[in-house]
């Protein structure tokens, strides 16, 4: 049952809930937390950890994507950055860090949109890609919907494994006079590798987004620390409401479909090992960092971080943001941790949660016992 709330007299709302206002509850069984697996896996790809890499400058380049994968997760190119805009893109990298520490530097964000105003060169995605392929390990690249359409077969070529279609936030039906908007639904299907596509902040969108044939959603919107989505467009949706949104599109398409499995990726938002805990316990298979993995001293950002809005070349709608170095990527994974603010060992406090709990796996951690307990800052 859906509650409606007066906001006045001419508009209702449903009251929705960020992770910051839910807690997990123990249950009445613990576990060894070396008993607890959170391996994960899509279409034929298996994972040693629920975590994808956000494909975003100041997270990842190929040789972080490299390392990622050969630590159990999963590293997403961004195919529209500095890597495939440049042949050697890190005196740009430098130049940005060392821009000014002021936010919302009118002067930062016109230098970063000059930068971000060199074009995309096809042969640099096959490269980039090719590197990354070289290595062993499961090769995913990104963009941007309206980007798709002119590079997808340059990336399909390079022999990307898994694709994935990510904006602030993607629709199965974009209508446009300007021009013939992406058909996902008959681009999926035509595609021979998983796609993985949002973000989707709703069930009514994530469904529709199921019905394309994607092999995973995306689940956020203006939520990430690098974006001032909700002060530019006054859009936002709180993160706990909407993975759980869709994951209830998740389980009626499986009903609709015939059993087939979509898988919830929370993307947005999760900064801190407890925001990754309780995105898995309302119901995400994944989690995308891009903050929580920039504080990596492998990150390309050098403790700063960025994403697509923060350069749009009309409306910016983001902001380059400090957030420091914890230690080596591994570390910020797998720990173990010098810091008590779930900054590192990320990986391993999900494990100690789950242990916590009595559960064993990821699936049953999804069925965990939540409460309402809004977080208060003293």
């Amino acid at each position: 049952m859906t509650y409606e709330i007066e906001i006045g007299r001419g508009k209702r709302g449903r009251r929705a809930y960020s992770l910051d206002d839910v807690a997990i509850v123990p249950s009445r069984r613990t576990r060894d937390p070396k008993d607890v697996s959170v391996k994960w896996q899509i279409d034929a790809y298996q994972f040693e950890m629920p975590v994808v890499a956000a494909p975003m400058d100041s997270v990842m380049s190929p040789a972080t994507a490299i390392t990622m994968g050969k630590l159990g997760g999963l590293g997403v190119l961004n195919l529209e950055g500095l890597w495939t805009r440049y042949e050697d893109p890190q005196p740009l990298l430098d130049e940005i860090a060392a821009l000014s520490e002021e936010n919302f530097s009118p002067a930062a964000t016109l230098r970063m949109q000059e930068i971000y105003n060199a074009p995309i060169q096809p042969e640099l995605i096959t490269s980039r890609l090719a590197e990354i392929r070289e290595s062993g390990v499961t090769v995913a690249g990104s963009l941007t919907p309206q980007r798709t359409q002119e590079f997808y077969k340059t990336v399909v070529a390079a022999g990307v494994d898994i694709f994935v279609i990510r904006g602030t936030t993607v629709s199965a039906e974009h209508v446009s006079r300007e021009h013939e908007p992406l058909n996902l639904k008959q681009f999926i299907y035509e595609l021979d590798v998983p796609v993985i596509v949002g973000g989707a902040a709703g069930y009514t969108p994530a469904l529709h987004l199921m019905r394309t044939g994607a092999a995973g959603v995306l689940v956020g919107f203006g939520g990430g620390a690098t974006t001032t989505t909700r002060r530019a467009l006054g859009i936002h949706s709180p993160l706990a409401s909407a993975i759980s949104d869709v994951a209830a599109a998740r389980r009626d398409y499986m009903d609709e479909s015939g059993g087939r499995y979509v898988h919830v990726i929370a993307d947005g938002g999760l900064g801190t090992s407890g925001d990754i805990i309780k995105a898995v316990a309302m119901g995400a298979d994944a989690v995308m960092l891009g903050a929580a993995l920039a504080r990596a001293e492998e990150a390309p950002g050098q403790g700063w971080h960025w994403g697509q809005e923060a350069h749009h070349h009309e409306l910016p709608r983001g902001d380059r943001v400090k957030v420091g170095t914890v230690g080596p990527l591994e570390e910020v994974l797998y720990g173990p941790s010098h810091h008590t603010n779930g900054t590192s060992n990320l990986v391993g406090a999900l494990r100690r949660s789950m242990a916590t709990t009595g559960y064993s796996d990821l699936k049953e951690f999804q069925r965990c016992e939540v409460v309402l307990a809004p977080y208060q800052i003293d």
